[in-house]
């Protein structure tokens, strides 16, 4: 029963990380792609942000695959962890809850990566865990990578608002959050 509720949480976990991250890659799934999150990415200060979304988007997708199949353990589990310790950073602001944009989603991934890197992948997977040494390694570098990401985010130079002639709703915010604009674009 115990490798049944790890497989079913692996294979949760990983497939929704590997969306995500083919969503700010390759705009799959209904995501934004590449250059859209980019711009998301250097609004909130991880500059530059094409190339930050990328390694998010990396991250995410092998994480989830590794994780989803439970190759090369911890290293899938870790791979969320540090990229939703920069998520949950992100969305600090707006609070813990999701209805409001909050870090609630982030953190429940976090914990739960967390709880599958401790634990284990179980009896079904596909490959064998990483050696010892490497995990260790993969876990204090993977660490020190996410800590540094949401230090450069939390001393970032803040973003402009909108100036009063803008609606609160302006044409890039919602293409880079991955709506589609419903307004006619205007040159600035």
């Amino acid at each position: 029963m115990r490798d049944a509720a790890l497989l079913g949480t692996r294979l949760v976990v990983g497939s929704y990380l590997a969306v995500h991250g083919a969503q700010k890659l390759f705009g799959a799934f209904g995501g934004p792609g590449l250059e859209k999150a980019g711009a998301g990415f250097h609004r909130i200060g991880l500059r530059p942000g094409k190339p930050m979304a990328a390694a998010a988007g990396i991250t995410e997708l092998g994480g989830g695959v590794l994780t989803a199949a439970g190759i090369a353990d911890p290293a899938g589990p870790l791979a969320i962890m540090g990229a939703m310790t920069v998520a949950a950073t992100t969305h600090r602001a707006k609070g813990p809850l999701n209805a409001r944009g909050g870090f609630e989603l982030p953190l429940t991934n976090l914990a739960t990566a967390a709880t599958l890197a401790a634990v284990g992948p179980g009896k079904f997977r596909i490959g064998p865990s990483l050696p010892r040494p490497l995990a260790l390694a993969a876990t204090v570098g993977g660490g020190l990578l996410a800590a540094a990401l949401v230090a450069r985010m939390l001393t970032a130079a803040p973003v402009a608002p909108a100036s009063p002639a803008e609606p609160a709703n302006s044409i890039g915010q919602a293409e880079s959050a991955g709506q589609p604009s419903t307004q006619a674009a205007t040159p600035r």
